[in-house]
């Protein structure tokens, strides 16, 4: 039934039990794990850096660094499990480069996880997993944890 399924990361409280969800469902169902991570443009294009003296210690590279962390923990949690697993790490709008990577690569599935909070926080802020289940060709598995907040 489904031979491709994303998982996009990041690496925050909450995506926990989406991981396992995407990885029980790749075992069940033979197919490849695909796991991405995306880089905020608008969070980089936001920060002016002034803090920092070393161009290597700015914001893009933190959040690269970070990325490729949660990347390299969802591969090890998947290989473990015996899925075959891809990785990828873009830059862009979250919701606009998962929509584009369920398109580039033929995805039958996406599990997302989704922290549950109140309707003043979601409608404040918005939600990735909220924009990607809405505008989504393909089907969308939420998987929600209650954070504090």
């Amino acid at each position: 039934m489904y031979d491709r399924i994303l998982l996009p990361t990041d690496g925050s409280e909450g995506v926990d039990r989406a991981i396992d969800h995407a990885v029980d469902a790749a075992d069940r169902y033979g197919a490849t794990l695909h796991v991405l991570y995306v880089v905020d443009s608008d969070v980089i294009n936001a920060y002016s850096g002034d803090e920092f003296v070393d161009g290597a210690e700015g914001a893009e590279e933190t959040l690269e660094e970070r990325g490729r962390e949660a990347l390299d923990a969802v591969a090890a949690h998947a290989a473990d499990a015996g899925v075959d697993v891809v990785t990828d790490l873009v830059y862009g709008v979250p919701h606009e480069e998962i929509l584009r990577y369920v398109d580039r690569e033929d995805i039958d599935l996406t599990v997302m996880g989704s922290k549950t909070r109140s309707g003043d926080y979601r409608r404040m802020l918005g939600s990735v997993t909220e924009r990607v289940s809405r505008r989504s060709t393909a089907p969308v598995s939420i998987v929600k944890t209650t954070v504090a907040e």
